[in-house]
């Protein structure tokens, strides 16, 4: 009675509420604490199966195929039901809008499911960043004592931190051995050298100049007392195995590669899929919400 008497005090009436901002961040904040639980959970859950299944042995755990395809699965199942029971928790408990189309009333609960979501995946990706960090600055230490320790012995055999890891490596090794009196021939310690650095440079230039085998097996003849023949079949042996080692550590850096390539397309699937499913779960909670006041 009193608004129709004053027109005035109805406008300002009607301000007011129309000013009041459509977002529940109470049931916003709500839904998305436990969407993130949930996730931990479920991220935990996966973590172990997943551990479970592989195997570092031969013929033992899954392939890396299986493996890839079932994260992506459990991906998804994760978004799936963790997006789900923070968009319809916020459905359900947020405030009824009164006087409001049926319409406007569906875009705010999708609205709504959509910011639980956002907020539920910042929270978890900043905890996931904290984690790798965490666990990044522990490689670090490792590795910086693993330095210190390689430089210290190499150091003490007389040679650079930065010289060929091939030159010291079994293959190295085998080249020189020796099998006759090796008095007044150059010290093993710089053939070992010499070789790693050729082999370095080898790696580099995709293969070994025919003048560096055939300097190699001089070298190897004089050393070992082995026929040139000998010594060059030694020399082929050897480039044989660190060439095959570069290309086996190439393939596995394109499979590194490959695989980091499909997670992220998984996860941003999945996460579309949370995306889609906390709005529609909103939905379905906020209309329940208005059919029983």
């Amino acid at each position: 009675m009193e608004n129709i008497l004053n027109p005035r005090a109805a406008a300002a009436s009607t301000d007011v509420a129309t000013s009041k901002s459509a977002a529940s961040w109470a049931a916003i904040i709500a839904g998305a604490v436990v969407a993130v639980a949930a996730s931990l959970i479920l991220l935990g859950l996966g973590s172990g199966l997943g551990f479970a299944a592989v195997s570092p042995w031969p013929d033992h755990g899954v392939s890396a195929a299986t493996f890839t395809m079932t994260t992506a699965i459990w991906l998804i199942v994760t978004q799936w039901i963790s997006a789900g029971l923070g968009g319809y928790l916020a459905g359900r408990l947020r405030t009824r809008w009164t006087g409001t189309h049926s319409h406007e009333v569906f875009f705010r609960d999708t609205a709504h499911g959509l910011v639980t979501w956002a907020v539920a995946t910042i929270v978890v990706a900043a905890l996931m960043a904290a984690s790798v960090l965490s666990l990044a600055g522990a490689g670090v230490h490792i590795a910086s004592a693993a330095v210190s320790a390689s430089a210290q012995g190499a150091s003490a055999q007389g040679t650079t931190p930065g010289a060929s890891t091939f030159a010291a490596s079994y293959g190295t090794d085998k080249l020189f051995r020796s099998t006759a009196s090796t008095e007044g021939a150059p010290s093993l310690q710089d053939l070992r050298v010499e070789a790693g650095h050729i082999m370095a440079n080898a790696i580099s230039a995709g293969s070994v100049p025919d003048a560096d085998r055939r300097y190699l097996a001089t070298l190897i003849a004089a050393k070992t007392g082995l026929s040139q023949t000998e010594a060059q079949a030694r020399v082929d042996e050897w480039v044989s195995m660190g060439m095959e080692a570069e290309t086996k550590a190439r393939a596995a850096a394109d499979g590194a590669r490959k695989a980091a390539s499909q997670a992220s397309i998984y996860m941003a699937l999945s996460l579309l899929v949370g995306a889609f499913i906390a709005s529609i779960s909103a939905a379905l909670g906020g209309k329940l919400r208005d059919e029983h006041p």
